[in-house]
């Protein structure tokens, strides 16, 4: 019987039961993992298309709240 048979044995089946059902579980974590990767890959371009459109859109309305601003700072200026 080799070191690793006698250790095996001297530990709990529980702990065994245990570590297979750790395994298992990490069997499927894994593959859900590969699975999302692959449909971030598949989904991720046309997903940055239309979040890189949605920030456009964003930096537009922020230039045009910007340009309001400062026409309002400068009639306040002009009329104090």
């Amino acid at each position: 019987m080799s070191a690793s048979d006698e250790q095996r044995q001297s530990l709990e089946p529980a702990f065994w039961e245990w570590l297979d059902r750790l395994d298992v579980r990490h069997r499927r974590v894994q593959t859900e993992h590969e699975s999302a990767l692959r449909n971030l890959s598949r989904d991720a371009p046309r997903e940055a298309a239309e979040l890189h459109r949605a920030w456009q859109l964003y930096c537009q309305v922020i230039a045009e709240l910007d340009a309001a601003s400062a026409g309002f700072e400068s009639l306040r200026s002009c009329a104090s």
